[in-house]
């Protein structure tokens, strides 16, 4: 049994709000208290960390990223740094084909670009595939938008991949549906050492920012069974392996019509949480793919669909059988939802379900969504009564939600202003889990909590707490994994914690805001780091699984 104790510090514990130091045996956390106590507990610790005033705090849990996108972005060229210019754009593709050459100078290996929003580029929109050829010399480009429902790759790419023949091809180089997913697939047949080491860098990554643990939202087009298997392996704690990265928590976004199809999976993947995520309902709002009640505001029409609502993926009969298979075999399932239309399509495949299950039997299994960007009232009724859990984005409303941003270029001011209805969907008792959508959102969960509590329309903003417990505890609930203790600390909860040092610590306050702490205001509330707009970003010292450390600065 090894024992670490924090000490000296800020201890966020609903358990005693008042604590200055934690603990930690075998992983577990024994115990939570003053530090007057702890002088007397340090002669039994094998490590005794002095926290000068740090903060420990449950780590976060992102309840959605893409692990093997998220790490070949760390090694892709960045084109969200190009800014406004279209020119600096293609500029760094170049620069990106250059810097291969070293290493593949035959030319096959796919150049993978990210970021793009033709928004900053005025009306010459896209990059198209004769840029592409143009500036990576003929070598095969990938380049996918900010939002990555849509890419723009480059002649030889198509070719090899057969795009041209697949429905969401057009001829400029873009694809989106079919063909995106049949790009992707080519630009991610990978090497075996590269797929490692993407993985590797992404839960790294996520170690580094206080993430003990994520949701890997695994599918056909974005990664293979045998990929996942991999993931999981690599992060895997059996017998007595010590962890050291972040857990992960397993999902397979592939559609199933009965619970033989379910148990055939989990049979091949028995570690999955569930038959869920990218089973995608629709697109996005950035490529115009989200399936939408009204046409879009800038009445601008898929290449191939003509159809200015957006796309609906599955039917109501295809969400229905889903859900059925999935709660037939007791396994959570669910969908990938952005548009109202597509909420729309989901509620009445949630009545399909429940008149062939039961509603009982429905609720039961615990089902979850993905984004749900807009819920109205009707739709919350019906999230509610089939007890369906949420996994949202924060970070998609402060990226494209404000000030005339993105989301109000596509769908107009009075349709963006009712988007992301945090507030509404947390007091009437949706169970939330915040996650990034990594690498369409970069891995950065305090962004997340500031999105949530700084909503422009106040009546939709979280209080810091229940931002904070969304992006911590609410991962693991969403996960099935909520009466294990995880994602609190107190004595017996399992030692997943982060620790960090930011320049001043704030309660919540009476109203929707942050108010400086003091000891009337602290009284039955842990503390948090200051995320007001002047506030230091919170830098993280320490991540901490099952009492392991996988980032430490204290070495």
């Amino acid at each position: 049994m090894t024992s670490t104790l924090y000490r000296n510090g800020v201890i966020h514990s609903s358990a005693d709000p008042f604590a200055e130091a934690l603990l930690v045996d075998d992983g577990v956390v024994v115990w939570v208290g003053a530090e007057d106590t702890a002088a007397g507990l340090a002669a039994r610790a094998d490590r005794v960390i002095d926290l000068d005033g740090a903060l420990v705090a449950p780590g976060f849990v992102d309840a959605h990223v893409h692990t093997l996108e998220t790490g070949l972005s760390l090694e892709s060229v960045d084109l969200s740094a190009t800014g406004a210019s279209r020119v600096q754009a293609l500029d760094a593709v170049a620069a990106g084909a250059r810097g291969m050459d070293g290493v593949d100078p035959d030319g096959d290996e796919v150049l993978l670009a990210f970021g793009w929003d033709e928004r900053a580029w005025g009306p010459d929109g896209a990059p198209t595939a004769a840029e592409l050829d143009a500036a990576a010399g003929g070598r095969p480009v990938y380049a996918t938008h900010a939002d990555a429902t849509s890419a723009v790759v480059s002649t030889s790419l198509a070719t090899a991949a057969g795009l041209e023949r697949l429905p969401g091809w057009d001829p400029s180089g873009l694809v989106t549906g079919q063909a995106l997913n049949a790009a992707r697939t080519y630009a991610q047949t990978l090497p075996p050492a590269r797929r490692t080491r993407a993985y590797q860098a992404a839960l790294a990554r996520a170690a580094s920012l206080g993430i003990v643990a994520v949701h890997e939202m695994s599918a056909p087009h974005t990664d293979t069974r045998d990929g996942l298997r991999e993931l999981v392996a690599m992060t895997s704690t059996d017998g007595d392996t010590v962890p050291t990265l972040p857990q992960v928590l397993a999902y397979r976004g592939e559609l199933v019509e009965s619970a033989d199809e379910v148990r055939e999976l989990m049979a091949e993947l028995p570690f999955l949480r569930g038959v869920a995520g990218d089973v995608n309902v629709d697109g996005s709002i950035g490529s115009r793919t989200a399936a939408m009640r009204q046409p879009y505001a800038d009445q601008v029409a898929l290449p191939g669909s003509g159809d200015p609502t957006g796309l609906l993926y599955l039917t109501a009969q295809e969400i229905g059988a889903h859900l059925a298979a999935c709660s037939e075999a007791g396994v959570q399932g669910g969908f990938h939802v952005v548009g109202d239309r597509a909420m729309d399509e989901l509620v009445k495949g949630l009545d399909v379900a429940a008149e062939y299950l039961g509603g009982g039997a429905l609720r039961a299994a615990r089902h979850r969504v993905e984004h749900a960007q807009l819920v109205d009232a009707g739709a919350l009724a019906s999230l509610l009564l089939h007890g369906i859990s949420l996994s949202i984005q924060p970070a998609f409303d402060s990226t494209w939600g404000r000030g005339g941003g993105l989301y109000s270029s596509r769908l107009g001011a009075a349709r963006a202003g009712n988007m992301a209805p945090f507030a509404d969907l947390q007091s009437a008792g949706i169970p939330l889990a915040f996650g990034s959508d990594a690498p369409v959102t970069p891995l950065d969960p305090w962004q997340a909590v500031r999105a949530a509590i700084t909503h422009e329309d106040e009546s939709q903003r979280l209080s810091a707490r229940a931002a904070f417990r969304a992006h911590t505890r609410g991962g693991w609930r969403l996960a099935g994994l909520d009466s294990t203790g995880a994602g609190e600390l107190r004595v017996g909860s399992p030692a997943h914690l982060a620790v960090w040092r930011a320049p001043e610590y704030v309660v919540q306050s009476s109203g929707r805001g942050l108010s400086s702490w003091s000891q009337e205001a602290r009284a039955g509330q842990p503390l948090l780091p200051d995320l007001g707009p002047a506030a230091e970003e919170p830098v993280c010292l320490q991540t901490v699984r099952a009492g392991v450390p996988v980032y430490d600065t204290f070495e």
